[in-house]
């Protein structure tokens, strides 16, 4: 009875130190086009299967477009490149088809409307939002950027996915 009792208080204590030391389960981004304005939102949701990204964009060019979460976490208009490179904490070569691997902030593209909006849903098994390398909330931060053109998905190390359009930083929600 007592080996009962002391096992559950040892169950519920170390249950109850893992809650409060529980990795951020949500984050989000604000997306600003080079002007500054606001096109868009994402929301970052860690799942067992990885980071569920969920965006939802307005007034941007139609079309197909690369879509990446980038190594900075800094969106300083009009070009965006203080975002960085792909996310990459693995070094791994570019693109969802390439042979050797794939950057961890490899996604596929987004397709935008002829009314300029355009919904994404993916989940990215690459990424967490727990502490560790692959952390979307690491000390540097990381952004989700859209690019101008489609991601050819091999292309390294960008994709051929053009000047970037909209960027947003990554924050725990």
């Amino acid at each position: 009875m007592r080996t009962s009792i002391f096992l559950a208080a040892v169950i519920l204590f170390g249950g109850m130190l893992a809650w409060g030391q529980a990795a951020p389960q949500a984050a989000k981004a604000e997306l600003k086009d080079a002007q500054g304005q606001p096109v868009g939102n994402a929301t970052f949701t860690q799942t067992p299967a990885g980071v569920e990204i969920a965006v939802t964009v307005t007034h941007l060019p139609p079309g197909t477009h690369g879509i990446h979460i980038h190594a900075v976490g800094q969106c300083e208009p009009p070009d965006f490149k203080s975002a960085g490179p792909h996310f990459n904490p693995t070094n791994k070569k570019h693109g969802l088809k390439n042979p050797e691997g794939h950057h961890a902030g490899d996604l596929r593209n987004l397709v935008v409307s002829d009314d300029g909006t355009g919904t994404y849903h993916a989940v990215d098994a690459d990424v967490t939002l727990a502490p560790g390398p692959n952390s979307l909330l690491s000390p540097t931060g990381t952004s989700l950027v859209i690019h101008a053109a489609p991601d050819d998905d091999v292309t390294d190390p960008s994709g051929n996915s053009g000047a970037r359009i909209a960027c947003g930083v990554i924050v725990q929600q």
